[in-house]
């Protein structure tokens, strides 16, 4: 049915400190920044329909590689609840117990008063299904834990240990949607950075 393409924002303090960022609109560092400025988006996307997380990091890593994005609450991060602004450490010592045993349960981990990545899964599956009926290739930029969700969708992966593929944070990864509304990987880690 089409393809579309998802870019993760740039850096930000909190990513450079190892924080879970979430839902908190933490904007991009002034390293981060100068980053994506370093950034440039292949020629072959720049005329499809793009889209854009609203948090501020994802919002302004768009305009940095002069895109004029819609808005699309769906492709949100994830919640991470109480375990936001902390770093894993921080959430151990926090949460201990609690903690590891959250973590065996992959895409159905759910951070205390927080969301899961299958319910991320959902609400992004949802909304790709939506807008790839228009039949026109598009893009986004939005979060790790968006690109998870379609690396998960396309592969089967239940977030239990490693990906089944390697990301490059600073890429543009192409997937398509196939007339069963499957969504499958079309070729991932484009590089943003000038050669």
């Amino acid at each position: 049915m089409g393809k579309f393409a998802i870019i993760r924002h740039g850096p930000t303090e909190w990513n450079e400190q190892g924080r879970l960022q979430g839902q908190s609109d933490i904007p991009l560092s002034n390293s981060g920044r100068a980053k994506v400025k370093e950034w440039r988006l292949p020629v072959a996307y720049h005329k499809w329909n793009w889209f854009s997380s609203p948090m501020c990091r994802a919002q302004e890593t768009a305009r940095l590689l002069g895109l004029k994005p819609k808005s699309a609450p769906e492709v949100v991060e994830m919640h991470w609840g109480d375990w936001e602004g902390k770093t894993r450490e921080e959430i151990e010592k926090e949460f201990g117990k609690e903690f590891r045993e959250r973590l065996r349960h992959g895409i159905d981990l759910r951070p205390k008063n927080g969301e899961t990545p299958r319910e991320v899964r959902s609400r992004f599956e949802y909304w790709i299904t939506h807008i790839s009926q228009k039949h026109e290739p598009f893009g986004v930029v939005a979060h790790q834990g968006i690109i998870r969700a379609a690396l998960s969708l396309a592969t089967g992966w239940e977030m239990v240990g490693k990906p089944p593929f390697e990301m490059d944070w600073e890429s543009v990864h192409i997937f398509s949607i196939n007339s069963k509304n499957r969504i499958e990987i079309e070729n991932l880690n484009i590089s943003l950075k000038i050669a």
